[in-house]
């Protein structure tokens, strides 16, 4: 069932069938999530046989910026300093914070970890279902992004739709709150071991993330915690994509000639691709570009080409993340 989230009801239709134990595709600022109450065990466990997801493959729990220390105190057992100074500055916003768990809360959730990943965000659609379903009782929501496993995450409610087309509408209700204003997952940062980690890169450049946190960022090493989005190959459409250079990209082409009509182009340099394959133009900065990306793959794919050709973003702590998720949809 897909319903405008400027309709009346819309808002607590979708709380009351979180409420209900049931599943909702939830529009954030940065991609739509599968939604369900993150303390409601069976309905977690749809989330994963909807989505195709192993088990052991932790969620994001989603919170209200209303009360968020009531949130936080019943999924985390712990807050390092460091951490509260993340949330401070950086919620409502795409900052996903690991945290460690409360032995008896959200296991499912998480992974069967004993961390479990919390974010505040600031879409104003998110939001409003989230303060509606805490009045049902609701105390968090699990929401990964709303995609089969592995494959390119929705940034529209019609990807939603497309992606589970099989669910009937006693089964998912899609609330349609436009496009995605940030276009990409949000950051993730290891809050377990008495440092700041980062898992996953995303929007929030380092910099800005050490400057709040008071103190460096660690890479991410043996002894991190599984966390969302960062298995080697993920976000792929089922065209194979390719990172090349601006260089590589032309003589490529060039020797391919006619030959490469099944070869879809994306990129920020002006390249001479085969006439008539599909090709799209890569914004200059690495916000648009995140914006659209996964919608342009998408777009791409289904024009039914074989490959999908990117021209490699640039180097600079602001395309981090963009070319976090094109190194995992090439891999």
């Amino acid at each position: 069932m897909l319903l405008n989230a400027q309709e009346p009801e819309a808002i607590e239709r979708a709380a009351r069938r979180l409420a209900e134990g049931g599943l909702v595709g939830l529009p954030t600022e940065t991609v739509y999530g599968l939604a369900a109450d993150a303390d409601n065990a069976s309905a977690v466990q749809r989330i994963f046989e909807a989505k195709g997801r192993p088990a052991d493959h932790p969620l994001i729990v989603h919170v209200a910026a209303e009360s968020p220390r009531a949130a936080i105190d019943h999924y985390a057992r712990e807050v390092p300093a460091f951490a509260e100074r993340l949330i401070a500055a950086a919620w409502p916003g795409p900052l996903t914070l690991i945290l460690p768990r409360r032995a008896d809360v959200g296991a499912v959730a998480a992974g069967g970890q004993d961390s479990i990943g919390l974010r505040c965000p600031s879409h104003p659609v998110a939001q409003a279902v989230l303060r509606a379903a805490a009045a049902h009782g609701v105390r968090g929501v699990a929401a990964p992004s709303a995609n089969r496993f592995g494959r390119v995450s929705s940034t529209t409610a019609g990807h939603v739709v497309e992606e589970f087309d099989t669910l009937g509408e006693d089964e998912l209700l899609v609330l349609d709150g436009g496009a995605c204003p940030v276009g990409i997952e949000s950051t993730i940062v290891d809050c377990t071991r008495g440092h700041p980690v980062l898992l996953r890169p995303g929007m929030l450049t380092p910099a800005r993330l050490e400057t709040i946190a008071g103190e460096p960022l660690r890479a991410r090493d043996g002894a991190s915690p599984r966390a969302s989005g960062t298995l080697e190959s993920h976000y792929a459409p089922r065209a194979k994509v390719r990172l090349m250079d601006a260089k590589q990209l032309r003589a490529a082409f060039q020797v391919l000639g006619s030959d490469a009509k099944h070869i879809a182009l994306y990129a920020r340099s002006p390249i001479e691709s085969a006439r008539g394959a599909p090709r799209r133009r890569m914004p200059d900065n690495a916000e648009a570009t995140a914006q659209e990306l996964f919608a342009v793959l998408r777009e791409l794919d289904a024009t039914g080409v074989r490959l999908i050709w990117v021209e490699t973003p640039p180097e600079g702590p602001e395309w981090d993340g963009v070319r976090d998720r094109l190194a995992r949809a090439a891999a």
